[in-house]
């Protein structure tokens, strides 16, 4: 760090440096990430120049805890060449180049996002393309009945608060509204859980880390929802009580819909299971029979 500029280029040029070099970093006296250096900055500088004045002092750093899924996003959040990775204690242990990050776009390219696709549903591409009707039908049936399932218990559920329907008919003007918000929350989260479940391997740490930020999120989203159903449905129908239990039930919902998205996928993949073929039919059909039993318990007992 006491360096200057004309040292550094000189132990740069003993050293020897990698072709894909653009940023230098400077630690302190104790190895700590001091500072760093983008490489223009450094050659364009006068030799007197003490590196401390001319370094940036704000780095951005990765801890060496992060998963490579964490480097991505702190590569599309700030858009750098290259990342630091520190230790607790903030010493350099090694740098991240975007040629990680590039890779791992490649990686997740338009085949595998149509793959994913369909994955959702229960199936990859590669195993339909080109089958016979009867191969096809095997392998796409199979997760169909949990569609099936799921629609057979909503109808059971919905013959038992028969009189709450009927009591309260707004109720079931927005079921369709709620049963689709807890869908596309579920597959968001799901979707999120099958990208790092693709990069690394998860524990019990991870997952209760996981389950915080996707219940604190799934306040914040299904407050907003909930929120914006009410007024919706205060000022169509003018019946307060059953805006709130719509609303209260699209909250509900929605962390229902975050906490199967992330359980889901993490069981099936504890369990051994390919957590991309199951995850979608079950993790949607969890989340309907959750929602439905959520939202005409609430309509029971507060209409």
């Amino acid at each position: 760090m006491g360096m200057t500029v004309g040292s550094a280029l000189q132990v740069i040029r003993e050293k020897g440096i990698g072709e894909r070099i653009v940023y230098f970093y400077v630690v302190d006296e104790d190895e700590r990430l001091a500072g760093v250096l983008p490489t223009r900055r450094i050659l364009t500088a006068q030799p007197e120049t003490a590196l401390a004045d001319l370094m940036i002092r704000r780095v951005v750093a990765i801890p060496q805890t992060a998963t490579l899924m964490d480097a991505c996003d702190i590569f599309v959040l700030h858009k750098f060449f290259a990342l630091p990775v520190v230790d607790e204690r903030r010493r350099v242990l090694g740098v991240v180049d975007i040629g990680v990050f590039t890779q791992e776009v490649l990686d997740l390219g338009e085949p595998q996002e149509v793959d994913n696709v369909f994955e959702a549903i229960g199936f990859r591409v590669s195993q339909v393309r080109g089958a016979s009707p009867w191969k096809a039908f095997k392998i796409r049936f199979p997760w169909l009945l949990a569609t099936i399932a799921s629609g057979t218990a909503g109808a059971f559920l919905a013959g038992l608060y028969e009189e709450t329907l009927a009591r309260a008919l707004v109720v079931a003007f927005f079921l369709a509204l709620v049963l689709a918000l807890a869908e596309s929350v579920s597959i968001q989260s799901m979707t999120l859980t099958l990208q790092f479940l693709h990069t690394s391997q998860p524990t019990r740490r991870w997952y209760l880390q996981a389950a915080r930020r996707e219940f604190l999120s799934a306040l914040l989203l299904g407050g907003g929802c909930g929120g914006v159903v009410f007024l919706i449905v205060a000022v169509w129908q003018r019946a307060l009580m059953s805006a709130l239990v719509i609303s209260l039930s699209v909250a509900g919902s929605v962390i229902i819909a975050c906490l199967a998205g992330l359980t889901i996928p993490s069981l099936l993949h504890a369990l051994k299971w390919d957590p991309k073929i199951a995850a979608g039919p079950i993790t949607l059909a969890v989340t309907d029979v959750g929602t439905l039993l959520l939202y005409f318990s609430l309509a029971s007992w507060l209409l």
